[in-house]
């Protein structure tokens, strides 16, 4: 009994007094929030890189822009999101006042940009070439065939990855708070100094991360299966 008494009361002391508890649903708002925006300018960005990169074009202006979107791509996957997110904070907003949200937002943007780029582009070579052949021959101009024939395809076949870059941007957000942005991570910091318990403050968060994880997975398993069967058609 004292074993369970003493759960409760921890449960209760750090999570329900002082309603505590809505620190957490806020912070989790927050993290959502930053997250749907980060996968917003992700793809966003991310379709133009692929599409540079992908280009054969000769064009001085598309081969230039190919080059950074290269370079983009490699430094931004060969360095830590975290050092990226303190660059774009302290470097880059550094006179700006700006909310700490948006700055975490178009942090984990740029750096979910980088492998969505990656993402994309795979998707579109694995399409077959006589796609293309086909659109052309049909006298749709390059831009049009991938507009109309090509990416739809890439789409459907990369949309598992995309949702699986979602989830890694949700956990990936747990360090937004070292600038400030209150998430998750930061709401527990906040309990543990009004009540110097940083178990339930940390499993509370842990747990949450989990279930929505999991009700991520589980919403990405069922798009890959309503994909699969409509593929067997």
């Amino acid at each position: 009994m004292n074993f369970w008494q003493s759960l409760y009361d921890g449960f209760h002391t750090n999570i329900i007094v002082s309603d505590r508890w809505f620190l957490l649903l806020k912070g989790l708002g927050i993290t959502l929030e930053i997250s749907l925006f980060a996968v917003i300018i992700g793809v966003v960005l991310g379709v133009i890189l692929a599409l540079a990169k992908i280009s054969k074009s000769r064009n001085f202006i598309i081969v230039f822009f190919r080059w950074i979107s290269n370079v983009f791509i490699d430094v931004i996957r060969g360095t830590p999101s975290f050092v990226q997110l303190l660059i774009i904070n302290f470097v880059v907003f550094a006179s700006v006042d700006i909310d700490k949200t948006i700055v975490a937002s178009i942090a984990f943007g740029l750096n979910s940009a980088a492998y969505i780029a990656e993402i994309i582009r795979a998707g579109i070579q694995s399409i077959n070439k006589g796609q293309t052949e086909a659109g052309r021959s049909l006298g749709l101009s390059e831009g049009l065939t991938m507009r109309y024939i090509i990416l739809p395809q890439a789409i459907k076949n990369i949309l598992p990855a995309l949702g699986n870059e979602f989830i890694v941007l949700v956990k990936e957000t747990s360090v937004a708070g070292y600038i400030g942005a209150y998430e998750l991570t930061k709401a527990s910091q906040i309990i543990t100094s009004r009540t110097y318990n940083s178990f339930w403050p940390l499993f509370a968060i842990a747990v949450i991360y989990f279930v929505v994880v999991k009700l991520l997975s589980v919403a990405l398993a069922a798009l890959e299966n309503k994909l699969g069967k409509s593929d067997a058609r």
